[in-house]
């Protein structure tokens, strides 16, 4: 594996990355391809609202959360499905309404929900998971332009941690793609904490 290179500024703060703001939806969109034929991994678009085309103009990948969401609701009804077998058949075979012990079709409204349940929160988990959250800061929040972005700005932004990032050349690229502004953006330091006076 490669070293992970860090970035600094002259002033010592870590960078995070580079964004870039565009003029327009048209504009962000083919921004976003010279981005994914140049070979970065590490960045994201932001724009006030869903952009037609975005996923495959950042070359986008179908997520994996499907899959495990429908792996988790199908156990979650086999659970719950097993689990009333055991107690209405197995364990304490008591007759209701004249129904045998081992009829199915009473157990299916609580197999039902289990597997709703078991769906449910494997969707949740797994979104946070595959997103990265709780993520409490980030350092494109500190950015004024990017605080814009829930209301009429388009921007792109490139992490650091990207292998092939270099600050100058993402700073040329999105200049040649027409980005109307290019910022460094860099990572809150550590600040030392104050004792409160005694």
């Amino acid at each position: 594996m490669a070293n992970k290179k860090i970035y600094k500024t002259e002033s010592g703060e870590l960078v995070y990355g580079v964004m870039a703001e565009f003029a327009n939806p048209a504009e962000l969109s083919h921004a976003a391809e010279k981005v994914r034929d140049a070979g970065y991994t590490k960045w994201d678009v932001y724009s006030p609202f869903p952009v037609h085309g975005m996923e495959e103009a950042m070359g986008m990948k179908q997520t994996n959360l499907p899959i495990l969401v429908a792996i988790m609701g199908l156990s979650g009804a086999t659970i719950g499905f097993l689990f009333q077998y055991f107690v209405r058949h197995l364990a304490y075979p008591i007759v209701h309404q004249a129904k045998p012990t081992d009829s199915w079709q009473v157990l299916i409204p609580v197999t039902f929900e289990f597997g709703v349940i078991f769906t449910a929160f494997s969707a949740l988990l797994g979104m946070f998971v595959i997103n990265g959250l709780p993520r409490w800061n980030h350092p494109l929040l500190r950015k004024d332009r990017f605080l814009g972005v829930s209301d009429d700005r388009f921007i792109i932004a490139i992490e650091a941690a990207d292998e092939k990032f270099d600050a100058q050349g993402v700073k040329t690229m999105f200049e040649k793609a027409g980005a109307t502004a290019v910022e460094l953006v860099t990572e809150e330091a550590d600040k030392p904490k104050v004792k409160a006076a005694h």
